[in-house]
């Protein structure tokens, strides 16, 4: 029984979550649909942290759906790379499990709860199938589930600039997918697979034709839609600005870390680095367009007042620094990308879920509404403190050691350019940050406002679990560090 348990487990995170939300529809009400939700996610975490052991005891794991042998079936394979990415969304999504209860019943009418959480579970499933697939064409297919369900997700919002920003995602994340999937299309024209180990073997064969370097282009221009990267950013900050507290946190910290784990698993796994940064020009693209990100996400954050939209500006600025990193196509590169994804998950979501809390307590989020907090909601605002320490760099966090990997990464081939650009982002952040932390310990609260405490003890839990997970892995960097450097080694053609 165990042993078929554990030979199931590559399918389960997915199905778990997918059985799971018409459960949500058919118990139609709040209180069961989320403790559904809870059990669900938990679930997946736990399954997720087995195959991580798995992976790294015995190595890549092979799972034929159905039984049909790849490439003619459909193949889940998890290696060194996605069974961290894997963990990082399972672990966000049961955290936010436990944040969402108070959180959603303040901010989504009760008629609509048991939606909201359906609709959770299916993003979840998206975001882990597009982890574990070995499928091209079944990347994007959940690429679309998660996609789909975001949207609804984000229209639930209390404002009605939520309905407009849910349509202007819909939008630009259309355009992104229907770019994904003619890549997808020229790659089957060219090699007649969709299995992307396969697609690797018969590739070098047809690389030098048009179809292929097109399909390339197609594929990098729809993937970076659909994790933000600068210019085709436009949709992020009112996505994230508006919607529901506990839907920014999870998407924030878990959605555009998934699209660029799939770019990076085209480019190594199937293209190939030779291929992708070392016949084309795309390193020093993307190198070029990361740097914009970077300080034009920072600089933009600076001037924000509405603290979410600070949040989802730096969120565009941090996915500089991880494309900066594979853009390298080093080892130390990647490795500094994946570090940088999984830290930057945790405090992100750390920092959205402190902003859920303010929200919940003052139902706004603008600097001026905040004033004088850190005296009324203490636990909340050191959250918030620390974890936006982490996102400066500061020792002792995790934003720390990602920055000290990255600046090694860009050091050792002498690219002292972009290292003093990753400097200057990080004082950009100081100061984004710095406007937060003024307006809640140093400003005077307006008068007549009165402040019944803390946010709800499950809100406050959530947040500081992942604040500090983000303080263990600055303390304590070296099993993230391995992993990551196992999962570069392998991207780079080094083994699993």
């Amino acid at each position: 029984m165990i042993e078929q348990f554990l030979v199931q487990m590559p399918a389960l995170v997915i199905v778990l979550p997918l059985l799971a939300a018409p459960l949500c529809v058919l118990l139609h009400r709040a209180a069961p649909a989320w403790f559904v939700y809870l059990i669900t996610t938990w679930a997946c975490l736990g399954i997720a942290f087995l195959l991580f052991v798995q992976v790294r005891i015995g190595g890549p794991i092979s799972y034929a759906m159905g039984g049909w042998p790849p490439p003619f079936g459909i193949e889940l394979r998890l290696d060194a790379l996605n069974t961290v990415i894997l963990l990082l969304v399972t672990g966000i999504a049961a955290i936010s499990a436990i944040y969402a209860k108070a959180s959603v019943a303040a901010e989504i009418s009760r008629e609509r709860a048991y939606l909201f959480y359906a609709a959770m579970l299916l993003c979840f499933c998206g975001l882990a199938g597009i982890t574990v697939t070995g499928d091209a064409f079944n990347l994007f297919v959940f690429l679309e589930i998660s996609s789909l369900s975001s949207y609804s997700l984000i229209a639930m919002g209390a404002k009605r600039r939520a309905l407009l920003s849910a349509f202007q995602y819909l939008i630009m994340g259309t355009i992104g997918g229907t770019f994904l999937l003619i890549g997808i299309g020229f790659l089957y024209m060219m090699t007649g697979s969709l299995n992307m180990a396969d697609i690797a073997e018969r590739l070098p064969a047809v690389a030098d034709t048009r179809t292929v370097e097109a399909g390339l282009a197609f594929i990098v221009v729809g993937a970076s839609l659909k994790f933000a990267l600068f210019p085709l950013h436009v949709w992020l900050p009112n996505a994230y600005t508006y919607a529901p507290s506990s839907v920014s946190a999870f998407i924030a910290a878990t959605a555009t870390k998934v699209a660029l784990y799939a770019l990076m698993r085209f480019l190594f796994t199937v293209f190939g680095a030779a291929y992708a940064f070392g016949e084309l020009p795309l390193g020093e693209v993307l190198l070029v367009l990361s740097v914009v990100a970077m300080l034009s996400g920072s600089l933009a954050a600076i001037f924000q007042t509405d603290v979410k939209r600070l949040l989802a500006w730096s969120s565009i600025a941090q996915i500089g620094y991880i494309v900066m990193g594979f853009a390298l196509a080093s080892t130390a590169g990647i490795t500094a990308s994946v570090v940088h994804m999984v830290n930057h998950g945790i405090i992100k979501g750390a920092l959205f879920m402190a902003a859920g809390a303010l929200f919940w307590r003052m139902r706004t989020i603008s600097l001026n509404d905040i004033a004088g907090l850190g005296k009324d909601m203490p636990l909340t605002s050191a959250a918030f403190v620390v974890a936006g320490l982490s996102l400066i760099g500061v020792p002792a966090t995790g934003g720390f050691i990602s920055k000290w990997v990255l600046l090694e990464a860009v050091m050792e081939p002498g690219h002292y350019g972009l290292a003093v650009a990753i400097l200057v982002s990080s004082l950009l952040a100081l100061i984004y940050i710095g406007r937060v932390v003024e307006a809640l310990y140093f400003r005077e609260a307006p008068e007549g406002r009165s402040v019944q405490g803390e946010a709800p003890a499950s809100m406050l839990i959530a947040t500081w679990t992942l604040v500090l997970a983000n303080i263990a892995l600055g303390l304590y960097a070296t099993p993230l560090v391995g992993a990551a450097e196992s999962a570069a080694t392998a991207l780079l053609g080094g083994g699993a």
